[in-house]
């Protein structure tokens, strides 16, 4: 068993990649055979394993999302009531919430059983630069 904790500056709403992070985790722990699990500690971003060869997958889910749940300033938001720290906080919540703040991904031969064009993400759903903490647990 061995944990780690990585931080990642983000500078606003968006995905950010630290599938390199993982894979020299992993490897620098000799395992053979285990899980990683991957955990975020916080209530206003959240994880994704996705494709990470085009970067308009990106930009299309940050659209997507952003549509999906508008900032509390939208007219079609007025139901919000959590809004002390903005228009971007409750909806991404709500974001965090639509997603996962926990990914396992399989270790098979010492290695990381993600497909050809999978990716780690950190989904960052406020506004504002955050320093995100994720906690990495492998366990065999």
């Amino acid at each position: 068993m061995a944990q780690k904790i990585i931080s990642i500056s983000t500078r606003g709403q968006g995905l950010y990649e630290f599938t390199g992070e993982a894979v020299s985790f992993v490897r620098a722990n000799g395992a053979g055979e285990g899980l990683l699990t991957v955990f975020v500690r916080h209530t206003s971003c959240s994880l994704l394993i996705q494709e990470n060869a085009d970067p308009d997958v990106r930009i299309d889910l940050d659209a997507f999302f952003r549509r999906l749940v508008p900032p509390s300033s939208d007219p079609s938001m007025r139901w919000i009531v959590h809004t002390t720290e903005g228009p971007d906080d409750m909806p991404a919540h709500i974001k965090a919430a639509l997603t996962q703040v926990s990914i396992g991904i399989p270790v098979i031969g010492g290695r990381l059983a993600l497909g050809t064009w999978q990716g780690i993400y950190l989904f960052e759903h406020r506004d504002r630069p955050h320093r995100r903490e994720i906690v990495l647990h492998l366990s065999d």
